[in-house]
C-alpha cells in the first residue's frame, strides 16, 4: 500500500500539497512505464447494480463470469501481496479484488501506484468471499483518469454546504444520495413531459432573450447585444410567448425552461430557476388545477412510490387537496373578511387591527393579499388550492363573472410554499391594456417588479385568443418536496453562489 493510501485510512493529518505532489508523481511514474496516466475509451459490459442482480444467487467463492466494468476507486485496503478494493460507478459500488499471482508483477507495480479517486477499467470474473460479498476479482486493468486531487477523508465526508454546492462534482463524488437526488430531478420531468403529452400538449420553445422582461412581477436581468446595440432582458417567464402561440391556434402547449429574475437568493430562491408553464385553448383554471393536482399524484408515485410522502419529518398527503378562496383563508384566521370593506381606509383599519403591514399605494385587493401573506400562507402545510386572487396583483388573469375585484386564479401551496400558480387567462384587449396601463401606475408609485406596456401582446389579443386555462409549476420547490431537501440549493446542480476569489 503506498504511503499516500496509508495516511487516508489512519486519518492522519497531512498538506494537502504534499499529497498533490505525491499523486503528481505516480502519474509521472505511470508515464515512465509508458501508460498514459489518462486514457481513452473502455468498453463497460457491466455495472455494479447489474453484478449484485446477475450473481447475487452465486455460491461462495465460486467463479462466475466474465465481466468489464469501470468506475472511480473509493477504498483500497492492502494486504501485501492480495489487497481489496472499492469501485464506484453509477450505479452504486462493488468490491474488487487485486493480487499479485493473478497480475503479475508489472501489473500488480502498477497497482501499487492507484490512489484513492483514480478511475479504471477492469476485467475479471466475478465471486463471494468467505463473507458472501460480491467482488470481482481482477484480472487485468487500465488507469483512464488519475486523481491529482485527494478526496475528502472518508470517514466524515463532504459536509461543508458552501464547498459542496461550488465543488458540485465533488459532492456528487463522495455523497452518493446527492447523486440520488438529481436521478429523481429527472425523473420529475420525465414524468411531466409524459403526463402532459398523453394529453395532447406540444413541447414548444420561446426565446430567452427578449425586449420587454413580461408574464410576471419580478425584476430582470438586463443585457447588451452589440450588432443590434439594445439592451435585452433575460427571460421572467414564459407565458406571454405561449400565449401568442394560443393566438396562432395551437391549442395545447407547453414549456419546461430555465427563467431569471434578478432578485435575492434564500432557501426557496435562486436567480435562475426552472418553471414548466402550461396552456389550455378552451380551458379555464379549473382545468388547470386538475392538471396541476394529477403532476403532483404522478410525479410523487414516480419518485416516491406514494402519494404520501415525508417532507422534513411531516407526513404530506399529496393525494389531498382542498380548494378555498384567498379571502375565506383569511377571514378563517383572522375573523376578516377584506372584501366586505366598502373602502381601503376601513381595509387599512383591518390590516392594523390584526398587525399586517401594507404600501400606502395598495387598494383593498393589496392589503388582503398581505393579510394572506402575512397570517395565512407558511401555514398551509398540507396540499391546498388557494382561489379569487384580487385582480389588482393579478393583471394577466381574468375577472371572476360574478366579483369583478377578484380573479378566476389559484395558488397551489405544499408546506407553506407556493409550487404552482394558475389562472383562466385575461384574452380581452381592451381590459388587458387597463390591467397594463394599471401596472405601469404602480411602476411610478416605487413598484420595480410590476408589468410594463406589451403592445404587442396587446395586438396579438386583438386578433382573439380563445378562452384558455394557464399554468406555471415551480419545478425546483416540487422536486425539493419530492426528495426532502430542505434548500433549492440541494436539487439545483450548481446554484448561484456569491463569487469568492481563490
Amino acid at each position: 500500500m503506498s504511503k499516500n493510501q496509508n495516511q487516508q485510512q489512519n486519518q492522519m493529518p497531512i498538506d494537502e500539497n504534499e499529497l498533490i505532489k505525491v499523486r503528481h508523481e505516480k502519474m509521472e511514474s505511470f508515464r515512465e512505464k509508458n501508460i498514459e496516466p489518462f486514457g481513452h475509451s473502455f468498453e463497460v459490459t457491466h455495472h455494479a447494480e447489474d453484478i449484485h442482480k446477475e450473481y447475487d444467487n452465486l455460491e461462495e467463492e465460486v467463479e462466475g463470469g466474465e465481466v468489464k466494468i469501470a468506475g472511480r476507486v473509493m477504498a483500497i485496503r492492502g494486504h501485501g501481496k492480495a489487497s481489496f478494493g472499492v469501485l464506484n460507478d453509477r450505479t452504486g459500488n462493488i468490491q474488487i479484488y487485486f493480487k499479485l499471482d493473478i497480475l503479475g508483477e508489472e501489473k500488480y507495480s502498477q497497482f501499487k501506484l492507484l490512489d484513492i479517486g483514480d478511475i479504471i477499467g477492469i476485467k475479471g470474473k466475478v465471486f463471494k468471499t468467505k463473507r458472501g460479498e460480491l467482488t470481482v476479482k481482477i484480472y487485468d486493468f487500465e488507469l483512464l483518469s488519475k486523481s491529482l486531487r485527494p478526496l475528502p477523508e472518508k470517514f466524515h465526508g463532504l459536509k461543508d454546504v458552501e464547498i459542496r454546492y461550488r465543488q458540485r462534482y465533488l459532492d456528487l463524488i463522495v455523497n452518493p444520495e446527492v447523486r440520488e437526488t438529481f436521478i429523481k430531478r429527472t425523473k420529475v420531468i420525465q414524468t411531466i413531459r409524459k403526463y402532459l403529452d398523453e394529453r395532447g400538449f406540444l413541447e414548444v420553445e420561446t426565446p430567452v432573450l427578449s425586449t420587454i422582461a413580461g408574464g410576471a412581477a419580478a425584476r430582470p436581468f438586463v443585457t447588451h447585444h452589440n450588432a443590434l446595440d439594445t439592451e435585452l432582458y433575460l427571460r421572467i417567464a414564459t407565458e406571454l410567448n405561449l400565449k401568442r402561440l394560443i393566438v396562432g391556434g395551437y391549442e395545447r402547449v407547453y414549456e419546461l425552461g430555465r427563467v431569471f429574475r434578478n432578485e435575492g437568493m434564500d432557501q426557496r430562491h435562486n436567480p435562475e430557476f426552472t418553471t414548466m408553464e402550461v396552456y389550455q385553448a378552451y380551458g379555464d383554471y379549473r382545468d388547470m388545477i386538475d392538471i396541476t393536482h394529477g403532476i403532483a399524484i404522478e410525479t410523487a408515485k414516480a419518485v416516491c412510490g406514494t402519494t404520501k410522502i415525508n417532507y422534513q419529518g411531516v407526513e404530506i398527503d399529496l393525494a389531498n387537496a382542498p380548494r378555498i378562496s384567498m379571502n375565506d383563508a383569511v377571514k378563517n384566521k383572522t375573523g376578516k373578511d377584506f372584501l366586505s370593506c366598502k373602502n381601503v381606509d376601513e381595509a387599512r383599519a383591518m390590516a392594523k387591527e390584526i398587525g399586517v403591514e401594507y404600501e400606502e399605494r395598495f387598494g383593498i385587493g393589496g392589503i388582503l393579499n398581505a393579510a394572506f401573506e402575512a397570517k395565512v400562507e407558511e401555514e398551509l402545510i398540507q396540499p391546498i388550492f388557494i382561489t379569487g386572487h384580487p385582480t389588482e396583483i393579478s393583471p394577466l388573469a381574468k375577472r371572476n363573472p360574478d366579483d369583478p375585484r377578484i380573479t378566476d386564479r389559484f395558488e397551489y401551496f405544499v408546506f407553506g410554499r407556493e409550487l404552482a400558480n394558475g389562472f383562466t387567462e385575461l384574452n380581452d384587449p381592451i381590459d388587458q391594456r387597463k390591467r397594463f396601463e394599471d401596472q405601469l401606475k404602480q411602476r411610478e408609485a416605487g413598484d420595480e417588479e410590476a408589468h410594463v406596456m406589451d403592445n404587442d401582446f396587446i395586438r396579438a389579443l386583438e386578433y382573439g385568443m380563445p378562452p384558455t386555462g394557464g399554468l406555471g409549476i415551480g419545478i425546483d420547490r416540487l422536486v425539493m418536496i419530492l426528495t426532502d431537501s430542505p434548500s433549492i440549493r440541494d436539487v439545483l446542480l450548481f446554484p448561484t453562489m456569491k463569487v469568492i476569489n481563490e
